[in-house]
């Protein structure tokens, strides 16, 4: 059984900061590419950013470089989203997904395994 758990979202101000994680369980999941989605009410999943499996990789969606930092700590195979200088725009539900294999992927067909997600809201 695979489960990937997300945690730390909430409510925050314009230019505030937050940090979201994610934990992924069951098969090893320490040499495959994990990554952050987002959906706003009415919008489609975005990609957020990506890390692969040695934090050597990462990809990030126009709208959050130089904002957000994702990283990883594979033991015991979690990644965060550091997510800084926080925007109204940016509020969303952000899901957590990792997939089978290496190779980082910045589509959300690509994952196999996804969290529930965290709610994050920001005020203006």
């Amino acid at each position: 059984q695979v489960y990937v758990v997300e945690s730390g979202g909430g409510l925050a101000q314009a230019g505030d900061s937050l940090r979201l994680s994610c934990t992924a369980s069951g098969p090893t999941f320490a040499r495959n590419a994990m990554a952050w989605f987002r959906q706003a009410p009415g919008k489609e999943r975005d990609f957020v950013a990506v890390i692969n499996w040695d934090g050597s990789t990462t990809y990030y969606g126009d709208s959050v470089k130089g904002r957000f930092t994702i990283s990883r700590d594979n033991t015991p195979n979690t990644i965060y989203l550091q997510m800084n200088n926080l925007e109204p725009e940016d509020t969303a539900v952000y899901y957590c997904a990792a997939k089978i294999g290496m190779v980082p992927r910045t589509e959300s067909s690509d994952y196999e395994y996804w969290g529930q997600g965290t709610q994050v809201t920001v005020s203006s």
